[in-house]
């Protein structure tokens, strides 16, 4: 009997958990939308005079969506000693993201200055919120390292921030759009962040603190959006930034 309950434990632990499956949904509109603009140029060869930066973030960037899926299956698996040394290496890989991911928002600045056009406006506000919130979610994450459940919600809410670029870029392919759209991107994030409250309601019977935070953190960029993005002091930051890249 003993065995057979503690098979029925290992089965049951083996099983995909909602952190997994939320990882697996992320990871589509990443690996999703880049496999139409990214993938496909780099592998028919027609997306080779990107830069090497270019490049060197998108490995950083899908080498963490990967993490994203890896970390909590090591979990559920029992394997704690490994998700932690695995851990390690993805703190390194997220401040490597975050450095990556500030130099690209600088070079998409420098590229399109000049021309402030409401689509400029609105990725350059998804992405320089995206590298401010992600920086600090995760380093909320890693404070709550000791307090499991607080942790892998942050690591959600901060993943989430880093979602625009694989969303728009899908929505944009398959409905054919010459715009980001910007509300269908801000929906589906809103989406995933409502995903994480139900599921704290349904096991907790509440939501958690912590993601009443990260909810929070995720959101009030969704709704100071029509008032931030084209305001004189966004504006003025993304005139920072491409200032930064004509720097000599």
């Amino acid at each position: 009997m003993a065995e057979v309950i503690g098979e029925r434990k290992a089965s049951r632990s083996s099983r995909p958990s909602f952190f997994t499956w939320m990882a697996f949904a992320m990871a589509f509109f990443i690996f999703g939308g880049f496999s139409m603009t990214y993938f496909q140029p780099v592998l028919t060869r027609t997306g080779l005079s990107y830069p090497p930066i270019v490049h060197l973030h998108g490995f950083i960037f899908f080498s963490w969506m990967i993490l994203l899926i890896v970390q909590p299956a090591l979990v559920n698996l029992g394997n704690v000693k490994l998700h932690r040394s695995v851990g390690t290496f993805g703190i390194v890989v997220a401040s490597m993201l975050i450095l990556m991911g500030t130099l690209i928002t600088i070079m998409f600045a420098g590229f399109s200055a000049g021309n402030p056009t409401p689509d400029f406006n609105n990725l350059m506000y998804l992405s320089v919120n995206a590298v401010i919130g992600f920086a600090v979610l995760f380093c909320l994450a890693i404070r709550n390292v000791r307090k499991i459940e607080n942790h892998k919600r942050l690591m959600l809410f901060a993943t989430i921030f880093l979602l625009p670029p694989g969303i728009n870029r899908m929505y944009m392919v398959v409905w054919e759009l010459a715009e980001a759209p910007v509300l269908w991107t801000y929906l589906t994030m809103d989406i995933l962040v409502a995903a994480i409250l139900i599921y704290d309601w349904r096991t907790l019977g509440r939501v958690s603190r912590i993601s009443v935070l990260g909810a929070t953190v995720v959101f009030i960029p969704h709704l100071l959006h029509p008032v931030m993005a084209s305001s004189g002091f966004y504006i003025g930051v993304y005139d920072f930034l491409s200032g930064l890249y004509y720097y000599r």
